[in-house]
């Protein structure tokens, strides 16, 4: 019997490192029957168990996960916040910091997947206005509207130590990356 255990882990910087890091786990499994029977319909021998993900099938998981869904959207947070595996684009609309030039979240830009992992092809750029005097995360969705609530929260992280001062035209450049193990 075969098992594959991979970890999707996912991080986001602004412009700072952080030397904290939150990881999700997640297990794929699969289990495998395979039952030969006779031209008289008796069963000649059967065999089954779990089966083995290979680092290919992980690429095209999240290949086709990630980069063949909806696109993706990257948002900020006006104050650091404390998500939870239950929260919805509800939670992260609550506390969402909508202060920027740009009309809508920033694209993703989704890049190619290679060795079980992706990340944007250039960071999601935000050009600050001065509404929002303090950043405190990051977040990616399915919807692009500001202040939205529709669409699926993907991942939200908050800054290690805390909230960021911002001023009128500042740009913050925002990296995502998605790997698994």
């Amino acid at each position: 019997m075969q098992s594959s255990n991979f970890n999707i882990k996912d991080s986001a910087s602004c412009s700072i490192k952080s030397n904290r890091k939150q990881s999700e786990q997640i297990t794929f499994k699969g289990y495998v029957k395979v039952v030969c029977t006779s031209s008289d319909g008796k069963i000649k021998w059967s065999d089954e168990g779990e089966n083995l993900v290979v680092d290919d099938g992980i690429n095209y998981i999240l290949g086709t996960a990630i980069l063949d869904s909806a696109s993706l959207y990257v948002g900020l947070t006006t104050s650091t916040p404390s998500p939870a595996a239950n929260w919805t684009m509800t939670n992260a609309q609550g506390i969402e910091a909508a202060g920027y030039d740009e009309s809508n979240r920033v694209s993703w830009g989704q890049g190619a997947v290679a060795a079980k992992t992706v990340t944007n092809s250039s960071p999601a750029t935000f050009t600050m206005n001065g509404t929002d005097l303090t950043i405190g995360g990051a977040f990616v969705t399915t919807d692009s509207t500001k202040d939205g609530t529709s669409g699926v929260l993907i991942a939200l992280k908050a800054f290690t130590s805390g909230n960021k001062t911002v001023a009128d035209n500042d740009v913050l450049s925002v990296t995502y990356t998605i790997s698994a193990s």
